[in-house]
């Protein structure tokens, strides 16, 4: 696979990440394409980039074992890869909790001497708490925490879906991701469902986020042969880096609606209140009258 790397210290390129998969502690994200909804609500301007169906149709997913149908966007103009945010449905009060599980190819050596990309703990309170999620997950995660991601993908509370491998970004500038050629994008995102597929993980679905969020109709083009939905998101938690809780809380709680997506992380080193986070985001919602579901059924609302 050829990259072309811009360079970037290492923690420089960690912080970046994060920072772009969650967009920052409040703000858009830099970089990004046009999320849209799905159906006719869907906001933007009406180029190829913003034609996706809004009616989802049954796909196959890419792994053996996974379940046969989860519903997807049917591909844009020009057959550009569809982009979903959150659901057009506005009267039952659904929202999907996701998770970045955020490695890069180049941090081998990082989780060597200690670093920890994982969070074990994240997990079990969700299971606790009876919290189905959907984990977008890097192949790197994967190969470096096999047992977690073969955990993760066959309990039928989460969903793991593709964050690509490297974490390399599919357009360039992105927080200073390293980017990928055109022509490796598609060979990321499968190498990246190997990688499940090694660690034993099932519970697959065709969906895809881009590393920092940041798209444009190119990396759409480049992304179709994969035959995936790209999924963004409608609330940044801001957990990354975050030291408050609190804050963490109360930014995702001010910001849910009946189907948005959340964005979180699942990185202990990166994103260490995450957990605590959770068990304050969780109760609430649920006191006002949420269901949470995973963007698989979000998706088919």
């Amino acid at each position: 696979m050829t990259l072309s790397v811009r360079k970037v210290a290492a923690v420089a390129v960690l912080g970046a990440a994060l920072t772009g998969c969650g967009g920052g502690p409040s703000g858009p994200r830099q970089g990004a394409g046009q999320a849209r909804l799905a159906g006719p609500a869907a906001s933007g301007p009406a180029t190829a980039s913003t034609q996706a169906s809004p009616s989802p149709s049954a796909s196959p997913s890419p792994l053996p074992g996974a379940p046969a149908k989860v519903p997807v966007l049917t591909p844009g103009a020009n057959g550009l890869t569809p982009v979903f945010e959150r659901t057009r449905q506005r009267s039952e009060k659904t929202v999907a909790l996701t998770f970045d599980a955020d490695m890069t190819s180049d941090q081998g050596p990082r989780a060597a001497s200690g670093e920890r990309f994982d969070n074990p703990g994240l997990i079990d309170t969700l299971r606790r708490l009876k919290v189905p999620s959907t984990v977008f997950m890097t192949g790197r995660w994967a190969e470096e925490y096999p047992d977690q991601a073969k955990s993760i993908g066959t309990d039928p509370n989460f969903e793991i879906a593709n964050h690509s491998y490297s974490h390399h970004a599919f357009k360039s500038p992105c927080y200073g991701l390293p980017a990928l050629d055109y022509e490796a994008a598609r060979a990321d995102v499968e190498r990246a469902f190997a990688a499940f597929g090694k660690a034993g993980a099932v519970n697959t679905v065709p969906y895809f986020r881009f590393p920092g969020g940041c798209y444009d109709d190119q990396a759409l083009k480049a992304l179709a042969p994969a035959k995936v939905t790209a999924v963004q998101w409608d609330v940044v938690s801001g957990d990354a880096f975050a030291k408050d809780p609190d804050a963490v809380a109360e930014q995702v709680l001010a910001g849910v609606k009946p189907g948005s997506v959340v964005v979180m992380h699942c990185t202990r080193s990166a994103a260490p209140v995450t957990e605590q986070a959770i068990q304050k985001i969780v109760p609430e919602l649920r006191k006002r009258g949420f269901r949470f579901v995973k963007v698989s059924e979000l998706m088919g609302k």
